[in-house]
């Protein structure tokens, strides 16, 4: 018994020794392992988020980003922004497109991210992980509408086809080329897809070649360009990442890209961009007129106090309501500008308005804003010029305006006629000219036509005054069973038939 007892004494001290040596063996492991997981690198979107930056290689330009009265904008900075937002980072841009193009970029730490990026380009197979894409681009032949449109590529056999000699032409269409020398393939240098357009336009050129998304973007400013068909098939546009085994922040960027694409986002946006800023037309004049009937009523006396208050015509403030928001008084727009008079936050902070989308509040802070605009002015802007450029920086800012302005200067044209103004603004969306202006791009083209239509909507509103007054002037000075039989009556019947033309002539288009 003695001799079990202390057998089993000696088993149970080795399970004593060895339950602590385990004890301390487990307990040294965990040290390990919280030393391990305390040293190892967060990974690529925790670096990001604690930043507080997502770093983006892009280029400016009229598809990633320019400056708007809004500020920054565009169709790609649109999204980086919404990436960005959804992370709970800054969006930083670096304006440097010559990296994308380099072996640099593989080993670059200076971003997180680069856009544009055509998905498997023949310069950047190799550099990049790619996102799904959000965008195709093809390059399209161009025309003159005014022309015979091409069947087919066969047709172009024989014709001169202008193509800006770039690098970033996509390799699938620099094969083309090479298998169709009976085109007359010109290469044109310094100058940008624009310009082809314009030569397109003034039919000095056959034929061009351009990318999709300038096209969307421009071809409102070219009435007579139209698309023939596509060069070659399309090409998916994406982000692009460094190549890295940590896949975090591509995930992230998947999943938001695939968001934006169910619910509606993406369409939303690119619908923004690259939709038409479209002229008044014959039908947008009968729905103008059906919704003075409806709708004008109820903002009638806001409009015309704030018009008084501001010494300005009512309806021209009625006109610059509609044109903005077609009387909606909660209406919005994508980059945040919201209300009756559609004004930008910070524009509404300076002329102290509290609720953008309280209507009288808007009426009254856009009516302010155009009187402001109007007095800003130079003294040698003078009469309707005044009324015109105003109404630009309204659409575009006074900065874009300025740009306007000095560029007409340059080429010549007085900076103080709209006339002249309007011709050289359109070219601000133009390369080789918003790089050298103080606000860079701008969608040029657009006030150009804002300020026609607010003056077309200006036009059917006198129209409608017009014939309101003769109606009254008839009911209660004239008898219709006696009218014209006295010479009073004849002159006064005279001067409302020339009431009649003048409003009627009124609504021609300008």
């Amino acid at each position: 018994m003695a001799y079990k007892y202390l057998m089993d004494g000696r088993k149970r001290t080795a399970v004593k020794r060895f339950s602590i040596s385990n004890l301390l063996i487990a307990m040294l492991l965990i040290c390990c392992a919280a030393l391990l997981v305390r040293s190892a690198p967060a990974s690529k979107l925790e670096q990001v988020r604690t930043a507080g930056e997502l770093r983006v290689l892009s280029r400016s330009g009229p598809v990633s980003h320019y400056q708007s009265q809004e500020g920054l904008t565009g169709f790609e900075y649109t999204l980086l922004k919404g990436f960005a937002d959804e992370l709970g980072v800054k969006l930083v841009l670096k304006d440097d497109s010559s990296i994308l193009e380099s072996s640099q970029v593989a080993d670059n730490t200076a971003f997180d991210l680069a856009s544009p990026s055509v998905i498997n380009s023949h310069t950047t197979k190799a550099l990049y992980d790619y996102t799904s894409a959000f965008m195709d681009l093809s390059l399209q032949l161009i025309y003159n509408s005014t022309q015979t449109a091409p069947a087919d590529i066969k047709a172009l056999a024989g014709k001169k086809v202008l193509v800006v000699n770039s690098a970033s032409i996509p390799l699938p269409f620099k094969e083309l080329q090479k298998s169709l020398p009976e085109i007359n393939w010109e290469l044109v240098e310094n100058l940008e897809m624009t310009d082809l357009l314009d030569m397109v336009e003034r039919g000095h050129a056959d034929y061009a070649i351009v990318d999709s998304a300038i096209f969307a973007i421009h071809r409102y400013s070219y009435p007579h360009t139209q698309a023939a068909f596509d060069m070659h098939a399309p090409q998916p546009l994406a982000w692009a990442l460094s190549p890295s085994h940590d896949p975090s922040l591509y995930q992230a960027a998947e999943k938001y890209l695939e968001k934006i694409k169910t619910n509606g986002q993406l369409a939303q946006v690119s619908s923004q961009f690259f939709d038409q800023f479209i002229e008044v037309n014959t039908d947008d004049a009968l729905m103008f007129s059906k919704r003075l009937e409806k709708r004008f009523p109820r903002w009638e006396a806001s409009i015309k106090a704030a018009a008084e208050k501001y010494n300005l015509d009512w309806q021209l403030v009625a006109a610059v309501g509609y044109q903005e928001s077609h009387w909606i008084p909660n209406a919005e727009s994508p980059t945040g500008v919201r209300g009756f008079m559609m004004l930008t936050p910070d524009t509404a902070r300076y002329l102290g308005v509290e609720n953008l989308e309280d209507p009288k509040q808007s009426i009254f802070g856009g009516a302010k804003y155009l009187r402001y605009l109007m007095d800003t002015l130079t003294d040698t802007i003078q009469g309707d010029d005044r009324l015109y450029m105003a109404l630009a920086a309204y659409n575009q800012g006074i900065g874009h305006l300025a740009d306007a302005r000095a560029l007409t200067r340059k080429l010549k044209g007085d900076p103080n006629s709209w006339k002249d103004v309007s011709k050289a603004f359109p070219l601000l969306a133009r390369e080789q000219y918003y790089s050298k202006a103080t606000h860079g791009y701008s969608r040029g083209w657009e006030p150009v036509i804002y300020v026609k239509n607010v003056m077309n909507y200006h036009k059917i509103l006198a129209f409608k005054e017009n014939q309101q007054q003769l109606r009254i002037a008839t009911s209660s000075n004239y008898d219709g069973l006696n009218f014209g039989k006295t010479l009073e009556e004849k002159s006064a019947l005279e001067k409302l038939n020339q009431l009649r033309l003048s409003s009627a002539s009124s609504v021609s288009f300008l």
